[in-house]
């Protein structure tokens, strides 16, 4: 079977260090093993992304000496795709709709009995609509939709490869998913889809075989697998990689523009410099 890795960025912003680093990764992994790179926009979330951001995309990436096949998969094209998954698991019984909002949620997690667990999505959702709306007829529109997450944990454990920040097989249990990670949105009611949604089904249309992407999104992996159990797709190879950090130790952010790749390009350094600064 044929390598194949992706970098999947948002046209939000423009591309710093960080995102030099995990791409950069990503296209010499898929290259060392014969492999191809692959160059995903993921641009569902239509009132944030830009036409302009995505441009400064592929002059950043290309600057950088990487090659990708054209045309590239976009989120926003795929729309059909994420509609029809959420049909089939609606259609399973393993969604309802949810229209809590914030202060709902903190209102409900803040009472005496509760206590906010904290899961890759933030806060663990206490369920307060989990009863309250029909599950029957046509799949609502214009709610966010959650995973019940106690119906669709259908295994003792889930389990992945792990060759980045853990460097093993890493499982999880049914139990676990439920307590710690919880009945997660996977359709907001502004617009279609979620990107845990998102990612699963566009890796699998891609043939993803390895992913490359930051610590930060470890533990969002636990979401992906149960995802790829009840939509009968196949679970890739994951390498989550350390992140690229400021000098006080922060996480670098898109509004970091200091740290910017167009920045350092304007400033006459050149690819081998960025991949020295971010230790390759």
């Amino acid at each position: 079977m044929s390598l194949i890795t992706r970098f999947a960025p948002s046209p939000t912003g423009p591309l710093h260090l960080g995102h030099a680093y995990s791409a950069l990764l990503a296209h010499d992994l898929a290259h060392a093993g014969g492999g191809q790179f692959l160059l995903r926009i993921e641009d569902i979330d239509t009132t944030r992304s830009r036409p302009e951001w995505e441009a400064q995309i592929y002059q950043d990436l290309g600057w950088l000496g990487l090659d990708w096949p054209r045309p590239v998969m976009r989120q926003s094209d795929r729309l059909d795709a994420y509609r029809a998954a959420l049909e089939a698991l609606w259609t399973e019984g393993l969604l309802y709709p949810c229209t809590c909002t914030r202060r709902d949620i903190a209102d409900a997690l803040s009472a005496p009995q509760e206590g906010a667990q904290i899961g890759p999505d933030g806060p663990v959702y206490p369920g307060t609509c989990k009863g309250r709306h029909p599950r029957t007829g046509a799949m609502p529109q214009g709610v966010a939709l959650r995973l019940d997450m106690g119906r669709a944990a259908r295994h003792p454990r889930y389990g992945f490869v792990e060759t980045g920040a853990a460097s093993a097989t890493t499982s999880v249990s049914a139990e676990d998913l439920t307590a710690q990670v919880g009945d997660i949105v996977l359709s907001r009611k502004d617009f279609l889809g979620s990107y845990h949604l998102s990612v699963v089904l566009d890796d699998a249309a891609q043939g993803i075989t390895h992913v490359v992407r930051g610590e930060d999104l470890f533990e969002a992996t636990r979401i992906h697998v149960v995802l790829q159990d009840l939509l009968g797709l196949p679970t890739p190879t994951y390498h989550h990689h350390r992140l690229i950090r400021d000098a006080a130790g922060k996480r670098l952010a898109k509004r970091d523009d200091a740290r910017a790749i167009a920045t350092y390009r304007a400033e006459g350094l050149g690819p081998q410099d960025i991949r020295a600064m971010v230790g390759l």
